[in-house]
């Protein structure tokens, strides 16, 4: 029996989701990646039937909808859908405009939300599935200066969490993948916006967007082993339902639960002082 998947991935014109189209397609399976222009896939034409490019307006149900048709129409089946899309933004909270909230949560989070939802009643047809929602790092360990980024990962990965359990009756399997820092394009202009309006009293949070406008090339994280991860995690009878990719995930995710757990014992007694007394 083959081992190969059909794979439906978004965001995947560049950085991990372009990394990752590349190797799967290189290891014989059969991918469809989506992205605002099919034009961002042209050098990847000669991947012939076994890959099939798609535009895709992820604010879009109907658009979303079509797509994993589309998929289903050309490949017979669909095995793996991967939601990968987002974008980071930087500000304090007091200085980010209601729009621009409402469009990092339209790209980070609500658009997980319609892929899932229109790729479910394929998945739960077969009775068989593997989704895999990207968070980040940030949705479990939040970093300084990345508020409503971090706000929307966390519901990412909290929606995740809750598929798990939901879908796990109906043989669908849910990962929640939490990335670190990887050398791709996440840390150039194009995957991240800042805010417009500046406060002077938050002008200590330029230092960490500044740090992250100098790392671009020195992230530890490798993109093309991804798909490896990506495989085992797939491939394996247990996956895991939360996934900290990268050695900068899994120690920074050490840290925080360590840290929680502290928190916790210190305020134990306060905890469990409002229950009622038996």
């Amino acid at each position: 029996m083959s081992d190969t998947k059909v794979w439906y991935i978004t965001g995947a014109s560049k950085g991990m989701g372009l990394s990752l189209v590349k190797k799967l397609l290189a290891k014989g399976h059969k991918v469809a990646a989506t992205s605002r222009s099919t034009a961002a896939f042209d050098h990847l034409s000669s991947a012939g039937d076994q890959f099939l490019p798609l535009e895709v307006d992820l604010k879009s149900e109907q658009s979303i909808a079509d797509s994993i048709k589309k998929t289903v129409e050309h490949f017979g089946e669909l095995n793996v859908v991967i939601n990968n899309a987002g974008y980071g933004l930087g500000g304090a909270l007091e200085e980010l405009t209601a729009e621009e909230i409402e469009e990092n949560f339209e790209v980070n989070f609500f658009a997980v939300v319609r892929v899932v939802q229109q790729s479910l009643p394929y998945l739960r047809k077969q009775r068989s599935g593997h989704i895999i929602n990207i968070s980040s790092i940030a949705g479990f360990a939040p970093g300084t200066g990345w508020s409503m980024y971090c706000a929307a990962k966390f519901a990412v990965s909290g929606l995740t969490e809750a598929l798990a359990n939901d879908l796990k009756p109906l043989g669908i399997r849910v990962t929640n993948v939490l990335p670190g820092w990887f050398r791709t394009n996440f840390a150039k202009a194009d995957a991240i916006a800042y805010n417009q309006n500046q406060i002077e009293d938050y002008a200590y949070l330029r230092e960490y967007h500044e740090k992250m406008n100098h790392m671009d090339g020195t992230q530890p994280g490798d993109p093309d082993r991804i798909a490896d991860a990506f495989l085992a995690l797939v491939g394996s009878q247990q996956p895991a339902v939360n996934l900290f990719l990268g050695s900068d995930a899994f120690d920074r995710a050490k840290s925080k639960i360590a840290q929680l757990t502290t928190e916790m014992e210190t305020w134990k007694a306060v905890a469990r002082s409002t229950d009622f007394n038996s």
